[in-house]
């Protein structure tokens, strides 16, 4: 007897339906083709064993199971339950009528248990677009796939409740979310906040500046003086995630297997902090079946590389390209796959190997040109895409023992907010444009328009602090974010000012 069931791919942060197609006939041995690797070929054990766990019984004749379409490699253990269930109902040991309505995927341990998958959401996404009438799958990822509406989500725990579903003896609960709910009910709860910190006013500015642009940020300054803290708090003070920008986001952590048993929607923005020992292709993604990488984990969020320059120099230089076109492209020889990487980098380092150059109090013990190499190891190219450069100096005693209360992420986020409405009602014809660190050179030269007073400010800076050519756009740029957030309609002399203060690392002799 020949039966049909559905399983699903994941390629990217997308699905593709796959046909299951099990025919028993008279005969010995199992089968199976439609190029399974080496996870697909060997749940004939486990689903064997699950059998039997539950008193049923592998069929003893010629089984021949093919996963169609069979030009597309099949990979994972997410395949044992609809081949399970394909099984049972050719060999008649259950109904085969209402297979077809629903979408099956669930890992099988030796007792029947199911296992979570990866990519739930994604392949939720494509089951109600192909029309299926619900989504079966392990409980602990059904409340992830049950954030897609106008499908039905049911989550077993054993392979004995998914056979009582098509039998109808052994009703299981469908799981509902109510989507809008839970994204107001835990969009923007931030453990740490700017409230917390004392002193670091500049850098607040610096911060508050970065986030109302989309600016990228490097911070330089001595071991202790709160590099790490103050990039743990950016993502407090960005524009709350639309529920758009939310499923965007759980998506690429599903694939990856990054949301906990029982999760749902990310409704804050992500935070990633790579060690420094991270490969390239962990950053970037890849693998011999495309995973998304830690750029891609934090898309719609930061990305936070503490002590940029202890970074292999392959790892920071794959990142230029992500920079600049906001995803990922990973090619293999049959596939290519896109993932999106829209994300803000943020950095920090130390300003020499031991960290005290230019201290207020610390002597710096490193020789002659050491300083200088030191800082040679971030490249220009990279460092031509980060807007702010910032020098972080240690707090005092004084500073940290105030009692005088700071200004909260949620009071520096409503500036942020309004900034940031000024900037989509200027690139409201530029769909792919959104902040003003994306604006390309042209349009930098339309909309960043400054008077005579500020381009002889310019260029006396350029000329007096050795500004590299490069730094000219990203002046522009900054000093129009500046004026977004003072309510501006035009930069004036006092923007540009304050932005020029932010390109301190192209400055000539800076290190010595």
């Amino acid at each position: 007897m020949l039966t049909k069931t559905y399983g699903s791919a994941v390629f990217g942060v997308n699905a593709a339906t796959i046909t299951i197609e099990v025919n028993v006939t008279p005969g010995t041995k199992l089968f199976m083709v439609g190029l399974p690797d080496n996870a697909v070929k060997e749940s004939e054990q486990r689903i064997e064993s699950a059998l039997k766990h539950y008193g049923y019984r592998m069929p003893r004749q010629k089984v021949v199971i093919n996963l169609a379409p069979a030009n597309i490699r099949k990979e994972g253990s997410a395949y044992d339950l609809p081949i399970a269930l394909g099984l049972l109902a050719a060999s008649e040991q259950m109904p085969a009528d209402r297979l077809g309505d629903y979408l099956i995927m669930g890992e099988l341990s030796l007792d029947g248990e199911l296992r979570p998958i990866k990519g739930a959401l994604p392949i939720a996404i494509q089951a109600r677009k192909e029309g299926f009438k619900g989504f079966i799958l392990p409980a602990q990822n059904a409340r992830e796939a049950a954030i897609v509406n106008n499908l039905e989500v049911y989550g077993v725990k054993n392979i004995k409740e998914a056979i009582g579903f098509f039998w109808g003896d052994d009703p299981v609960e469908r799981v509902k979310i109510d989507t809008r709910e839970i994204f107001q009910n835990t969009a923007d709860k931030y453990l740490a906040d700017f409230a917390d910190v004392q002193g670091q006013e500049n850098i607040k500015r610096a911060l508050e500046i970065a986030a109302a642009g989309g600016h990228n940020v490097i911070m330089v300054g001595p071991p202790g003086a709160g590099k790490t803290m103050l990039a743990k708090r950016l993502p407090s003070i960005l524009p709350p995630l639309s529920l758009q920008e939310a499923l965007e986001t759980t998506k690429i952590h599903s694939v990856a297997g990054k949301l906990g048993e029982q999760a749902s929607l990310l409704s804050t923005r992500p935070y990633r902090a790579p060690h420094h020992t991270i490969s390239d292709v962990a950053l970037v993604g890849g693998g011999g079946n495309p995973q998304p990488g830690e750029i891609s984990l934090s898309h719609n969020g930061v990305l936070f590389l503490d002590e940029l320059p202890e970074f292999k120099r392959t790892v920071l230089e794959v990142m230029r390209q992500p920079l600049e076109e906001r995803k990922v492209t990973i090619s293999r020889a049959k596939v290519s796959i896109d993932f999106p990487a829209n994300f803000m980098l943020i950095a920090s380092m130390n300003p020499c190997p031991c960290g005290y150059y230019n201290h207020p109090e610390k002597d710096c013990v490193c020789g002659p040109g050491i300083v200088q190499r030191y800082l040679n190891k971030v490249s220009g190219p990279l460092l031509d895409r980060i807007d702010l450069h910032v020098e972080v100096t240690p707090v005092t005693f004084d500073q940290m023992t105030e009692t005088r209360k700071t200004e909260s992420s949620a009071e520096i986020r409503e500036r942020v907010i309004r900034a940031r409405q000024i900037q989509a009602e200027r690139f409201e014809n530029h769909p792919e444009i959104h902040a003003n660190a994306l604006m390309p050179s042209q349009m930098v030269k339309d909309i960043c328009q400054i008077n005579e007073a500020g381009k002889k400010l310019l260029k006396t800076a350029m000329e007096r602090l050795g500004l590299s050519a490069r730094a000219y756009d990203r002046i522009l740029k900054v000093s129009r974010t500046i004026a977004d957030l003072s309510g501006s309609p035009e930069i004036k002399v006092e923007h540009l000012a304050e932005a020029i203060q932010y390109r301190s690392l192209d400055r000539e002799g800076w290190a010595g």
